[in-house]
């Protein structure tokens, strides 16, 4: 076994590392959701954020690992973040600087690895995204560049501490932050030719919720909507709000097929939810969604457009017998 390297820039690398204040926290459902769609595209057993510390690595995020940290001595990823592409091991019993470790010759029985370094906001190596596998597989099997955008995803979750990408009110993604993290999954689904829906929610009756309760009862509205959509959808779906009364999702691997099932799963959802709430109103969204198969080079945008124009057909259906216009006096 060959133990990592130290980087040259390490002291600069540990203090933007400490800095952060993201080691040994709990986890966060925005770094959970990344690690369960690389395990989920890339079929893997294991899928980590792993960050680099003086002498561990520490996951902030695991699907499938067996612990919460490994020596750095033994660790893949402390030998990645050294490169600045994707490091890809097809065979780990194969390769003399991983033949003999601990963690091939015994659990989690590493055969295949693939880690992409995740940068702090300055530039300094953290650590990686890494998917790993107990059967080797072949390099030219392997979509790298995937999980460099889905790296990219989680850069931008880390530069979320020190940039506001998050909606306060909802603690989903905002606007600025879909964008940033929508243009990452986008690419990293054409890169393996995985299809893409675009959903947009809007709730309908925020207006008279803020008329006959006041704002703090539109507040709630809002954080429920929030919540139903992240029961309704999955968990490595993205999603966003928008501003105001809007929301967007954007589900991988999901074609016409899985974006109306989610639909409905959210409606279900609601229906539950009106039935057996506490409060003095019920929600009512309107939903719609834009879909994106392997070939079409439709920008991010212009599948928000397209998904928004289906949900304000789906509530102008609904409105059109009470003489309202889809987005106006009623909302």
């Amino acid at each position: 076994m060959i133990a990592p390297p130290t980087p040259s820039d390490e002291v600069r690398r540990i203090a933007a590392l400490h800095a952060l204040n993201i080691l040994d926290t709990e986890p966060e459902e925005r770094f959970d959701r990344i690690t369960r769609l690389a395990q989920r595209m890339f079929g893997t057993t294991i899928a980590t954020v792993s960050l680099i510390d003086t002498d561990r690595q520490w996951f902030k995020s695991a699907q499938g690992a067996p612990g919460v940290e490994d020596p750095r001595d033994v660790s893949f990823c402390a030998h990645a973040i050294l490169q600045p592409e994707t490091m890809v091991v097809e065979d780990a019993t194969l390769d003399e600087r991983f033949a003999d470790n601990p963690l091939v010759l015994g659990d989690p029985n590493i055969r295949f690895y693939a880690g992409h370094p995740v940068a702090a906001p300055g530039g300094e190596p953290l650590g990686t995204l890494c998917v790993i596998d107990d059967k080797p597989r072949p390099l030219a099997d392997f979509d790298a560049e995937a999980l460099r955008e889905l790296a990219g995803m989680v850069e931008a979750e880390v530069a979320s501490l020190s940039l506001a990408i998050g909606d306060e009110l909802t603690g989903i993604a905002n606007r600025r932050g879909f964008e940033m993290l929508g243009e990452r999954l986008l690419a990293a689904a054409r890169a393996m030719e995985l299809p893409l829906s675009v959903v947009y929610a809007d709730l309908d009756n925020m207006k008279p919720i803020n008329d006959r309760l006041g704002h703090d009862a539109g507040d709630r509205a809002l954080i429920e909507v929030a919540e139903l959509l992240g029961e309704g959808l999955r968990g490595s779906d993205l999603i966003a709000r928008l501003g105001g009364d809007e929301f967007c999702a954007i589900l991988v691997d999901a074609g016409s097929g899985g974006a109306t099932a989610a639909l409905e799963r959210v409606g279900e959802t609601l229906r539950r939810r009106n039935a057996a709430t506490a409060e003095d109103f019920d929600l009512s969204v309107s939903l719609g969604f834009a879909e994106s198969l392997p070939g079409d080079e439709r920008p991010l945008a212009e599948l928000v457009v397209a998904a928004d124009a289906a949900m304000l057909e789906a509530k102008r259906e609904r409105k059109l017998a009470r003489g309202e216009t889809a987005r106006g006096s009623g909302d």
